[in-house]
């Protein structure tokens, strides 16, 4: 099983500074992030799919390239009660 970046540092090198920790954490961090919004991105389409809501490709494209996770938040809390894909967006 492969070793993570981490993992490798420490094993092929004698010291683990704490700016290659930072940098590591900051990686995870931003990767975290992204996973969440993209996640959010796809359970708002799934949602808006479920209720047989109809999409423009503009509108598929901006959820899909939206990084706002309180700004996702409010299209799923939206699309719970609209009729059309243009309620989720006013």
């Amino acid at each position: 099983m492969a070793n993570s970046l981490g993992e490798q540092m420490r094993a092929e090198s004698r010291w683990y500074s704490e700016t290659a920790q930072a940098w590591i954490a900051k990686g995870r961090a931003e990767g975290f992030a992204e996973g969440i919004t993209r996640g959010m991105a796809r359970g708002l389409l799934l949602l808006l799919e479920a209720r047989e809501i109809e999409i423009s490709e503009e509108q598929r494209r901006r959820i899909g390239e939206c990084r706002d996770s309180e700004q996702l938040k409010m299209w799923v809390d939206r699309a719970l009660e609209v009729s059309s894909a243009d309620g989720v967006f006013s």
